[in-house]
């Protein structure tokens, strides 16, 4: 199996600086109105900073064991990641002020992210792999279809379509780095590392980010089958986010794939364009 990266070579990763809802009061179930899609969000929010935190340590451990434009590349993944970090941790804090605590749960996942540092840098960067595949995947199906977000408040929109945005961008840029540093592994044993990695963390991902629904279900006394089945319905039959993702996510287990076999830089163009064209973020000082 031959270790090529699709990366188109006139892919650009911009690092945007931008703040969003400095000035948006928190509401607790913001997403229109309704607990499911927004206890989700939120579930997925709140594993951001921890979790681009592991995803730069993990890229950067390689950075100068690569050549360019990868190299700089990486950088460009570093500063998007950084900045991914600090609007969602700010997300976060709104989440709280809008009255649920999660701060065990956080806790908890900060830990875990904590204790990667034990383990191989292999490792750590084909599980980086991973979640940035189920990333960009979300990310892809957030750009390409308005139904995502219809009921949220402008600035969340623009909040969570600015990180698809860029998560598209640099979505080959873990793999292109896993690429380069197993290149003398054979290519059975390079597909054996990455897919195992993969069946391991999407369900304990998924069912993490389901136990702290249900934490938040549990804190509004809407712990019910009625409530799931509102989740179900969100996640599997309209807009169905999970169903529109899983073809994408099997291509991952394809010998030879690659991020950009996909290519989706039509919805770079129009989504970049959306964000210039919107009600106007702040732009945080360099």
């Amino acid at each position: 199996m031959s270790v090529t990266s699709h990366t188109p070579a006139d892919l650009t990763i911009t690092p945007r600086n931008l703040t969003f809802g400095r000035s948006q009061a928190p509401a607790h179930w913001w997403y229109g109105g309704q607990v499911a899609p927004t206890a989700f969000y939120n579930a997925l929010s709140m594993t951001f900073p921890a979790g681009e935190s592991f995803f730069i340590r993990s890229v950067r451990h390689y950075r100068d064991d690569v050549a360019e434009p990868l190299k700089s590349q990486i950088g460009d993944f570093i500063a998007q990641e950084a900045v991914h970090s600090r609007e969602h941790v700010h997300f976060n804090r709104q989440v709280a002020d809008s009255g649920y605590d999660m701060a065990d749960s956080q806790k908890a996942f900060e830990q875990r992210m904590a204790d990667t540092r034990d383990r191989p840098p292999l490792f750590n960067l084909t599980a980086t792999v991973a979640f940035e595949h189920f990333t960009a995947i979300l990310a892809h199906a957030w750009l390409k279809h308005d139904r995502y977000f219809k009921g949220a408040p402008a600035e969340t929109t623009r909040l969570w379509r600015w990180h698809a945005l860029e998560e598209v961008e640099h979505k080959a840029v873990a793999y292109d780095t896993f690429l380069a540093v197993t290149g003398g592994m054979p290519g059975w044993k390079r597909w054996m590392l990455r897919a195992n990695v993969m069946l391991r963390i999407t369900p304990r991902f998924l069912k993490s980010r389901l136990a702290d629904m249900k934490l938040m279900f549990q804190q509004d006394g809407v712990d019910t089958a009625s409530t799931w089945l509102k989740v179900f319905g969100y996640l599997v039959i309209y807009p169905g986010l999970l169903r529109q993702v899983l073809p994408l996510w099997l291509m991952f287990f394809r010998p030879g794939f690659h991020p950009w076999m996909h290519d989706d830089r039509d919805l770079l163009a129009a989504a970049a364009g959306q964000l210039g064209d919107s009600a106007p973020s702040e732009r945080a000082a360099a």
